[in-house]
């Protein structure tokens, strides 16, 4: 999906930063977790989790400023970021991100933790209210219901999932019953949509972000000991996961382009969720973790590209700021 730049990029550090950045470093957070949750599962070294996630802290922290930079020059431009469709999906990722790195440093430091989970949960906050407003004044193809929703109003879930690390239970299953009650709406007429219209090539990649809910959910349920309930959400990532695997050509039919960000966390998420699931499911997890290895990294490195040559930006309509 490559869009013109409509104006060219003023002189100055940053003044065009990409939200299109996140999706991919929001796969790495996955993926090292992923690797963290293997650390039980099969006995691998924690060492693995360690460097993924302590270089994909720096990733984040370097992105994220550069980011804030450009919103501190012209705050608005988060709004404009906000009514495209890439900007949306980057900007739910970057909130999210935060979510990642609290759940990344509960074992080291949980205060730190702590506030990390209080400031996403503040701008994210921020984010939903922007992006609903935009929903009510836009016009009625801005409020169409895409993927996408589930990054900025099921993601929350990750916020519980990393209350639940701190052992904070109250947040953890208030925010578990909210935004599964979305997932399910989200999904609803999602599948709606998939059966009664065509897809436009570019944006079936996003379609992956379909898988991130069922295994977030079922991380949440396995933390609070519903097994049969987090069986549930096991098979309904298995289904999911399957489907895109199947049709694995027709998601990438464009070609590569920021938007198979999408495929990055869906896929560590459900590798981590399958492997805490333990019996079998650890076997697919594993298979998965495998495969996200491979994948993840791979994505990452070429968007990270994209992004230091200067092309993201325009590729994805940035906002300048």
């Amino acid at each position: 999906m490559t869009f013109q730049a409509p104006t060219p990029t003023p002189p100055g550090l940053w003044r065009r930063t990409p939200p299109a950045i996140f999706p991919p470093i929001m796969g790495l957070f996955g993926l090292g977790l992923a690797w963290r949750a293997a650390v039980g599962a099969f006995d691998v070294p924690s060492g693995i989790s360690d460097v993924i996630l302590g270089a994909t802290v720096l990733l984040f922290l370097w992105a994220a400023l550069a980011y804030a930079v450009k919103i501190l020059r012209r705050p608005s431009a988060l709004i404009d970021d906000l009514k495209i469709l890439p900007g949306r999906a980057g900007v739910a990722a970057m909130m999210l991100c935060i979510y990642l790195l609290a759940m990344a440093l509960t074992p080291f430091d949980p205060l730190l933790a702590w506030v990390a989970l209080i400031l996403g949960l503040g701008l994210h906050g921020i984010a939903i209210l922007a992006t609903v407003t935009i929903f009510l004044r836009g016009p009625a193809e801005q409020r169409r219901i895409t993927p996408v929703w589930h990054l900025m109003f099921v993601g929350p879930v990750i916020a519980a999932l990393a209350a639940l690390g701190l052992d904070v239970w109250p947040l953890a299953l208030a925010g578990g019953a909210a935004t599964g009650m979305i997932a399910i709406a989200v999904w609803s007429v999602s599948l709606d949509q998939l059966t009664s219209e065509t897809v436009p090539a570019p944006l079936r990649p996003l379609l992956a972000i379909h898988l991130a809910p069922a295994a977030l959910l079922g991380l949440m349920a396995n933390g609070l000991d519903l097994a049969l309930v987090a069986t549930g959400f096991a098979i309904l990532a298995a289904v999911i996961l399957a489907f895109l695997v199947i049709r694995a050509r027709w998601l990438t039919e464009a070609g590569f382009s920021a938007l198979w960000g999408a495929f990055t966390f869906p896929l560590a998420a459900t590798a981590t969720f399958w492997l805490t699931m333990g019996a079998n499911w650890r076997y697919a997890g594993g298979i998965v973790l495998v495969a996200a290895t491979m994948i993840v990294p791979w994505i990452a490195a070429k968007v990270v590209q994209s992004w230091v040559k200067g092309q993201l930006a325009i590729r994805t309509n940035a906002s300048v700021g």
